[in-house]
């Protein structure tokens, strides 16, 4: 005998009613499993889509636009108001940059002495000790240790043709009357650079501030002068410090680009329409695919030739109410009298297999004309986010509906997956029992052919016993 596919057999069919509804219990559960977690998931998309909606700084923010960035940017903080305005931009803001006198390739002091740089005549200065011998790079290196707190830097500018260089000093403090003062002692007047008692850089004894160009190409003097940037604004003749302007317009901030006088351009500050519009289509997506896919975990799909094929959560009284809830809220009318108080209202309807629809156009004269009400619609403890969002919470929330039938299948994954181990024992246990029966019959067949192939023989043997001819 074959005991091996007697055993295997009988196996199999011992095995395989219990295994096949392991499988479909498993099957079914693993279905609805995944379906609740895609509906948990695309509620939990739309829950997002409603935070971001319900945010009062999404309604108070604001834009800010000019007509001529190369000109100047502008930037607008929550509560600018909108407005528009005529600028122009005559001169900008700069800071102070001096040069001292030229020295020859490799000069070196002849002296000890000391340099007192001040920014502005009213400063009290910082004083950098220069010891005899210095190389101008070793001054250089002096003065920035000494001005680096001061926003003032130090650094040499060469003549390729002959090595002459000089020693440029630069501020990044904008505005009039922070020009660099050096003053310098006894035997390095030539590192001097303005008078400590004359606040106009124009004037100064000895010729000190001589303007640095090709025709006085061996004095020191200003290449830069501090001075205040001016501006119009709707005509209002202004100045400031800085290129940086923040108390112009109230909440506004004008960043100067450049300097073109008379050359106007426009300044807008507005409603930031376009996140609002953003976040209100995020809105719509999120409903359309949570609503698609609840359509698609209860559906049922009719197949030519075979039989239909069925959502895993086909009936399910939970997605039923889900829907119903969200509908019924969409539709309830809430707001102002006289405001957005339904979401046609901005142009968003439903369309005939339910999913939300906007109209660009109504929303943005919604958005144009109303938008206070729009932000009251939308936001607040009664706005329609926070309702909607506190009907979904009972399903994605930790121990929620969603939450409690995902667990409930879980345990019985778990116990189909006991109930396989307990199976596959039982089974080694039929299985060895009927290797035991079958060998143990198989030696006594054996044994009993042995016996009866003897008994023949003998009895072949006895007298008188007529033999078969072959």
């Amino acid at each position: 005998m074959n005991i091996d596919e007697i055993v295997s057999a009988l196996v199999n069919a011992e095995k395989a009613p219990k295994a096949a509804q392991l499988d479909r219990v498993e099957k079914a559960a693993t279905s609805k499993f995944t379906a609740l977690g895609q509906l948990k998931g695309a509620i939990s998309e739309f829950q997002t889509a409603l935070k971001d909606l319900n945010s009062a700084d999404l309604f108070s923010k604001r834009t800010a636009k000019s007509s001529n960035t190369d000109l100047a940017t502008v930037t607008a903080s929550s509560k600018a108001s909108s407005g528009s305005y005529q600028v122009t931009v005559e001169r900008l803001a700069t800071a102070s940059k001096v040069g001292t006198s030229t020295f020859a390739k490799d000069a070196t002091t002849a002296v000890a002495g000391t340099l007192t740089v001040k920014l502005g005549a009213d400063d009290r200065g910082v004083d950098v000790q220069v010891a005899a011998g210095a190389t101008l790079s070793e001054i250089r290196d002096s003065l920035n240790t000494a001005l680096k707190d001061k926003g003032i830097s130090a650094n040499i500018v060469s003549n390729p043709a002959d090595g002459s260089s000089r020693l440029v000093l630069s501020s990044n403090t904008t505005g009039d009357g922070e020009d660099i003062y050096v003053q310098a002692s006894s035997g390095l007047e030539a590192f001097r650079i303005g008078s400590f008692a004359d606040n106009d850089p124009a004037s100064s004894p000895s010729g000190a501030l001589s303007a640095l160009d090709s025709a006085n190409a061996s004095s020191s003097g200003y290449l830069t002068q501090a001075q205040d940037a001016q501006f119009t604004i709707d005509g209002i003749a202004l100045s400031s410090s800085k290129n940086s302007v923040s108390d112009a317009i109230s909440d506004v901030t004008l960043n100067l680009v450049a300097a073109e006088p008379g050359k106007k351009f426009t300044v807008t500050v507005d409603q930031d329409n376009s996140s609002v519009k953003a976040n209100v289509k995020k809105f719509v997506d999120a409903y359309n695919k949570m609503l698609g896919v609840t359509k698609s975990i209860t559906s049922v799909t009719t197949v030519t030739g075979s039989a239909p094929v069925t959502g895993a959560l086909v009936g399910d009284a939970s997605v039923r109410n889900l829907v119903s809830t969200v509908r019924n809220e969409l539709v309830n009318p809430s707001g102002e009298k006289g405001g957005i108080s339904i979401l046609s209202d901005l142009g968003i309807t439903t369309q005939q297999d339910g999913t939300l629809k906007i109209d660009d156009t109504k929303l943005d004269k919604a958005l144009s004309t109303q938008y206070e009400s729009v932000a009251s619609y939308f936001t607040g403890d009664t706005g329609l986010t926070a309702r909607l969002n506190d009907k979904l919470s009972v399903y994605t929330e930790s121990g929620g509906v969603l939450a409690q039938r995902q667990d409930g299948l879980q345990s019985t994954l778990d116990s189909v997956k006991d109930q396989r181990t307990q199976l596959d024992l039982r089974i080694q246990k039929v299985q060895a029992r009927l290797y035991a029966q079958y060998n143990a019959m198989d030696a006594l067949v054996a044994s009993l052919n042995q016996t009866s192939d003897r008994i023949g023989q003998a009895l072949s043997n006895l007298p008188g016993v007529v033999k078969k001819s072959s």
